[in-house]
């Protein structure tokens, strides 16, 4: 230490940043210098924070071998096979071959269906095509990815392949399935939770998930009841390794808490009424014991509380309820409004009648890419602006509904204005619509923040 702080003599108990005047840089040189020698533990920036004297540091890192978790236990792989050109591109024109045939097959279905949709005879025959049509669209796009995953793979087992296999065109066919599947906007509803268990995932009763990142390998997938799983929890299931695909199991036991921005590497599990904090790595072949409470990265023991939510009643029937609620709004009211009003609309545009004429063999006209040109960018400058009002308006309304420092249940009217309010502040396409750049300090304070005084450069906030 005294050689990165330039002094001669060190008290051992005075502070590393008010008496020394050392910073965050010079702190982790003495970190990185400390780990070079191998008669001393290793020291974090955690480590310094926690404990900024020599003194406090010294009996800290004297408790650690019996508070440190057990080392990570060494992976075994098949080594990774040679790279193949050939291989390579043959995976490519593959997955560009799925690709077109999906693309196709919805792009025909919606034709279809559109359609029919505009045989109807006045308003109400429109609305009624369109829920019929609608309905079976939704049940098909969430049906479908469920039967290519047994189809293609059947159930997911503990093993490894190469990338640019057969095997992995198998893999990331059903990975993009899953993430483009119409079920990912039933996050954090009981219904999610039942189309894991249609894939093959094992999973108790009262379990609440709310991350958007969808489990891959489901089969490999096991939470105990009670389970809550926070936003942005990375649970697939497999890594990527060497040239390789690893799939393993994750393992949550009952009554456990999973903190947000998580990660949970495969082989890992978490006993029955364990914590994992925010923002925390919980690394392959690691176990949190049952009762424990871990954080970090890689997570170690800690004795911070994270469930300070008392708890609420929820029963099953809320439950079967809210699930049934969502699909019926889904089914009766967005979907069929966003079909029935779309042909309306276009049909209340009497100059796109080459564009819109299906007997119009119009391709190699300027006229038809002409109107096919104007529609997008009416539909994207109209989603902007109703987006764009939508996101600092309609959270500020929903407010007052909720109040502050009160327990409301899962899967009732507050939880649903909540999950809307939060939904709505976190849209991504604005942030990356405005990030690094001089918008983004208006639109964060359209959207609720307090910046107080703020230099404009153009780049205070990134994405």
């Amino acid at each position: 230490l005294a050689g990165v702080v330039r002094k001669e003599h060190i008290p051992v108990d005075s502070h590393f940043f008010e008496d020394l005047g050392a910073n965050s840089l010079v702190m982790a040189h003495f970190c990185a210098r400390v780990r070079k020698r191998p008669d001393l533990p290793a020291v974090s920036m955690r480590d310094v924070y926690g404990h900024p004297t020599i003194r406090r540091l010294a009996a800290a890192l004297a408790e650690t071998p019996e508070e440190a978790p057990a080392q990570v236990p060494a992976q075994v792989t098949t080594p990774a096979e040679p790279g193949s050109t050939a291989r390579y591109v043959l995976c490519g024109a593959l997955q560009f071959v799925v690709f077109a045939l999906y693309c196709v097959l919805a792009g025909t279905v919606t034709a279809r269906g559109y359609e029919w949709i505009s045989a109807g005879d006045g308003v109400a025959d429109v609305y009624g095509r369109a829920v019929v049509f609608g309905g079976a669209l939704f049940a098909g796009m969430c049906v479908f990815p469920v039967l290519a995953k047994w189809l293609l793979v059947g159930r997911w087992k503990e093993t490894d392949f190469p990338v640019w296999s057969l095997a992995y065109v198998r893999f990331w066919t059903v990975k993009t399935l899953l993430r483009g599947s119409p079920m990912v906007l039933f996050i954090g509803n009981p219904v999610y939770v039942l189309y894991l268990r249609a894939l093959g995932a094992r999973i108790g009763p009262g379990v609440t998930i709310l991350t958007r990142d969808v489990p891959v390998c489901t089969d490999l997938l096991t939470v105990g009841a009670g389970t809550v799983i926070r936003k942005d929890c990375h649970l697939l299931c497999y890594e990527a390794h060497a040239g390789r695909i690893r799939t393993g199991p994750v393992t949550l036991g009952s009554g456990v808490y999973v903190g947000e921005n998580t990660v949970l590497g495969i082989g890992t599990s978490m006993g029955d009424g364990s914590q994992l904090g925010h923002a925390s790595a919980l690394y392959g072949g690691l176990a949190v014991p049952a009762g424990a409470h871990w954080h970090g990265s890689p997570a170690r023991p800690t004795d911070v509380e994270y469930v300070r939510v008392p708890p609420a009643r929820c029963t099953a029937s809320r439950r079967f309820g809210y699930g049934l609620a969502a699909l019926l709004q889904t089914v009766l009211l967005w979907v069929p409004l966003g079909l029935a009003g779309t042909y309306l609309l276009l049909d209340a545009v009497p100059a796109l009648d080459t564009l819109l004429d299906p007997a119009s063999q119009s391709l190699g006209s300027a006229r038809f890419y002409g109107e096919a040109l104007g529609l997008s960018a009416a539909t994207f400058g109209g989603f902007l602006l109703v987006g764009a009002i939508t996101v600092a308006v309609l959270p500020r309304l929903l407010k007052p509904f909720l109040r502050a420092d009160r327990v409301y249940p899962l899967y009732g009217f507050h939880y649903s204005l909540h999950r809307t309010i939060a939904r709505m502040t976190n849209i991504k396409f604005f942030k990356w619509l405005c990030g690094d750049s001089s918008y983004i300090v208006p639109y964060l304070r359209s959207i609720g923040y307090d910046l107080s005084e703020v230099e404009q450069t153009g780049s205070n906030f990134g994405t």
